[in-house]
């Protein structure tokens, strides 16, 4: 990569940065995207997935290679101090998506020029950070993988920054890589009655959610094996109107993980008997759903193989492994249609304070860029060829 090119996708950078747009409502940075597709002169389709954009090279006939970026920030407020901060208040790229929708333009670039045969999409995927009001509850991988786009495809790869690792690394976890993830609500509805002279006459809901929020916590530690890992996390309760009134709602939020789905489903029956259990003991109404599901993100070991002597070429500092992460990555609907890798690019700034992922005071070591935008190019090269 040159320096003018170079210098041209930290601008852009910058300004996705400057200007992020949540999850469904990425019109304007679909807009930029498109219009570096057009200089490239590299056909595209968009509104795939409602907000999302796929171009495409064909040279000959071959492989075909999906490459994925998701373009989506978060509804955070950004605490940074940069120049070039996020200028829409509550709104932040917290999780690099910038990064990579930069970097996938930078492999468009550089593969544009490159002799190669066979196909390659580049997908700018929408709201990858939940379903954000959707109404069938599907994220923008979902939908992407839904619309047939992979159906030709033989390989895909996935790049995320990790801003807690080492600048000039990659890694990556074999097999299952993220967790089969889901957010839930349950709401309980009791019945109001005054706390101090008829407490008798209501359904305290607050009393059958806590008992709830109880039980739910004894899951992992009693009904999955020490050995394989799972989590059950309650994050947020609301309920009551005043003190002296016994609460008739209560709505209580959190998130399920698991490696494993069997773990996952058997986390599943143990809500839905604990839930059972506590409508019959306090004879209340309760509500259970999951609000959004992502199933667990598989690296192929064929295609790790594959890249391993380039990751190691390209980034000075190695190819590390690492054990699985309970994150959670709608990446995973790609690799459950075709042989896939997920990899995570280091991003620290060596020697300062470092944040993780999704917190208001995050930054990316922009010398990354041309590190994943060298190391996309280069794997699309590998595995059109395989």
């Amino acid at each position: 990569m040159d320096a003018k090119l170079l210098n041209e996708l930290i601008d852009f950078r910058r300004h996705l940065h400057e200007n992020p747009e949540l999850g469904y409502q990425e019109f304007e940075t679909a807009n930029l995207v498109c219009q570096k597709l057009d200089q490239l002169q590299i056909p595209y389709q968009r509104g795939i997935a409602k907000t999302g954009i796929v171009a495409e090279l064909r040279k000959g006939s071959g492989n075909c290679i999906a490459l994925r970026a998701d373009m989506d920030a978060l509804p955070i407020q950004e605490e940074t101090g940069l120049p070039f901060a996020s200028k829409k208040s509550g709104i932040m790229h917290a999780c690099g998506h910038d990064i990579h929708t930069t970097m996938l333009l930078g492999a468009a670039s550089l593969l544009k020029e490159s002799d190669f045969k066979g196909s390659i999409k580049f997908i700018f995927q929408p709201s990858e950070e939940g379903v954000n009001g959707d109404n069938e509850n599907k994220s923008g991988g979902q939908r992407m993988v839904e619309s047939g786009i992979l159906n030709d495809v033989d390989y895909a790869i996935g790049l995320h920054v990790l801003s807690t690792q080492k600048l000039g690394t990659l890694s990556y976890s074999p097999g299952n890589a993220l967790a089969c993830t889901s957010s839930f609500t349950i709401i309980v509805h009791g019945k109001a009655s005054h706390a101090g002279a008829a407490p008798h006459l209501g359904i305290d809901s607050i009393l059958v959610a806590t008992t709830i929020i109880q039980n739910l916590h004894t899951i992992v530690s009693r009904n999955i094996s020490p050995t394989q890992s799972g989590v059950v996390s309650v994050t947020m309760i609301s309920g009551g109107t005043a003190p002296n009134i016994i609460a008739d709602k209560v709505e209580i939020r959190g998130t399920i993980r698991s490696l494993e789905l069997p773990d996952y489903n058997l986390i599943l029956k143990r809500f839905n008997e604990i839930i059972q259990g506590a409508e019959q003991m306090f004879e209340a109404k309760v509500e259970f759903k999951i609000d959004s599901f992502y199933p667990c993100v598989i690296n192929n070991e064929e295609v790790c193989e594959k890249l391993k002597i380039t990751a190691n070429e390209i980034f000075p500092n190695g190819l590390i492994v690492t054990k699985p992460m309970l994150g959670g990555e709608d990446f995973a609907f790609y690799s459950l249609k075709v042989p896939s890798m997920y990899y995570f690019i280091g991003a620290e700034f060596e020697n300062e304070i470092t944040y993780f992922l999704h917190h208001p005071k995050v930054i990316m070591n922009e010398n990354c860029i041309p590190l994943g935008v060298n190391f996309l190019t280069k794997a699309t090269k590998i595995l059109l060829n395989s």
